[in-house]
């Protein structure tokens, strides 16, 4: 059952309800007294829209045993930046701390920066699960920039020890050379290397959360998608990709399904598309649980059009 989990990541192609799902899964956990988070790294940030509730950056309680929050990738990146910055600062001779600082800049415009802070802050958030919060729900940005978010602990490994090796390596030259050099290297004991303690840090944190995501006990991914060609296939190619990284998809839901009392020729025309859809979906993936959820009459926006939401969820799941 997918709430047994400690950690949900929700993904699909953008538009096919995703928020809707996350935020009702997250509805069904706080209201079985689970203290949930429900983070949104999705850039249109459609949470506080769906829950009809302001969210912000930081974790508010929206409802009781609910808490929610929404991730600026850009303002992630700036932030953690700026942290980079205060720590170097420390420990970096004068004259070369204008030269440090471009080259922080210059890492700030990279490809991939964005991706890279939004993961440390994932990582942090990920540690606060089965301690602070019981249940962490991701409703997630479009396929594509998730999947390459999630690949990143096992693509940061090998940069990671490299620059840990470095570090090492010239911490190992540094005393040489005090050995060596005696009176003339300075007194006392070289000071503590921060760099090195902080790069150490992030390199543990990282292979934790690697650890969590891999672990088909404490998470899963959660892949949305509507029974139409496009989405199909790129929830597909998704379930590839997590396959060859080693993440579980704990299910695949198919959303908007059109109810069985839905009449007319247009209709009609729609649901024969819809079954072959559904019949692709099935062959597809058969290793998965699949579930359909109805397309509802109004739109999905306000508790109670999530609570009919989960009252749609197949009884295993809603009774997770």
């Amino acid at each position: 059952m997918l709430l047994e989990r400690e950690v949900l990541f929700f993904g699909g192609k953008g538009g096919v309800g995703k928020t809707t799902l996350a935020s009702a899964f997250a509805l069904l956990a706080a209201e079985q007294g689970q203290r949930t988070l429900l983070v949104s790294t999705d850039p249109a940030h459609s949470t506080g829209d769906i829950l009809e509730l302001d969210v912000g950056p930081e974790p508010r309680e929206v409802l009781p045993g609910l808490w929610a929050i929404e991730i600026d990738p850009v303002q992630e990146a700036d932030r953690y930046i700026a942290e980079v910055k205060a720590r170097i600062a420390d420990t970096t001779p004068p004259r070369l701390a204008a030269e440090v600082e471009r080259q922080i800049d210059i890492a700030r415009v990279s490809p991939g920066a964005e991706e890279a802070a939004l993961f440390e802050r994932f990582t942090r958030l990920m540690e606060e699960a089965g301690t602070r919060y019981d249940r962490l729900l991701f409703d997630t940005a479009p396929l594509g920039h998730t999947l390459r978010l999630l690949s990143l602990p096992q693509q940061m490994a090998t940069w990671m020890g490299g620059l840990i090796g470095r570090r090492r390596k010239m911490n190992a030259l540094g005393r040489m050379w005090r050995r060596v050099a005696g009176a003339a290297a300075g007194d006392g004991p070289a000071p503590d290397d921060r760099v090195l303690a902080a790069l150490e840090e992030r390199q543990a944190r990282f292979e934790r959360a690697r650890q969590v995501l891999t672990d088909a006990r404490r998470s899963a991914f959660v892949l949305v998608a509507t029974p139409e060609r496009l989405p199909l296939l790129e929830a597909e190619k998704a379930v590839r990709t997590l396959d060859r990284y080693g993440i579980p998809v704990g299910a695949v839901f198919l959303n908007r399904v059109l109810p069985g009392g839905a009449a007319g020729e247009f209709v009609e025309r729609r649901r024969e598309r819809e079954a072959r859809h559904l019949d692709q979906a099935a062959t597809a993936f058969a290793a998965h649980p699949l579930f359909r959820i109805p397309l509802l009459d109004t739109d999905v926006h306000g508790l109670a059009a999530l609570r009919r939401i989960v009252a749609s969820l197949p009884e295993t799941e809603r009774l997770a």
